[in-house]
């Protein structure tokens, strides 16, 4: 099997009115690379989940490459979940790692992502529901102010390049 070449389009992605993304093969698997060196800094190794709880955006095929490259187990976290079934879904996960947005563009307005995961989180940590995400890292889609929990929460662009 022939290797792509590095500067061939691998992903096109359409996303809000006027936003087009383009990622060369080079480029994604570059990202994906930082990604799973940042999964490793916050614990992650083969077996573990990563909760992933995105719009389809680029950096959800970027977290399935890098869990991937840790032989990691990626947990998909709809967007459209509620608040109750994202709790659920938390519980059973047993993830150490979440990467969610801090909100979405769809349907021609800007949605809360990462408010509806902290209500689900709280109410989680409340009802004592066992091993929480110990680090939530955040991509910075729409650029809204984005509630905060220092030492959990950490900017996903960041992470990658520290």
């Amino acid at each position: 099997m022939q290797e792509p070449d590095a500067s061939q389009v691998a992903l096109t992605w359409s996303g809000e009115p006027g936003r087009l993304e383009e990622l060369t093969h080079g480029m994604l698997l570059e990202q994906a690379e930082r990604a799973a060196q940042a999964l490793t800094r916050y614990g992650v190794r083969a077996g573990d989940r990563v909760a992933v709880h995105l719009p389809l955006v680029p950096e959800s095929v970027i977290a399935t490459l890098a869990c991937g490259r840790l032989n990691a187990i990626r947990t998909t976290l709809p967007v459209s979940l509620t608040v109750p079934e994202l709790t659920a879904r938390l519980r059973e996960s047993g993830t150490q790692v979440l990467i969610t947005a801090d909100a979405a563009f769809w349907d021609g307005s800007v949605r809360p992502v990462k408010p509806v995961l902290d209500h689900a989180l709280a109410r989680s940590a409340a009802a004592g529901a066992g091993r929480l995400p110990h680090t939530v890292l955040v991509v910075n889609r729409c650029s809204r102010p984005v509630s905060w929990k220092p030492g959990r929460d950490k900017w996903w662009h960041e992470a990658l390049a520290a």
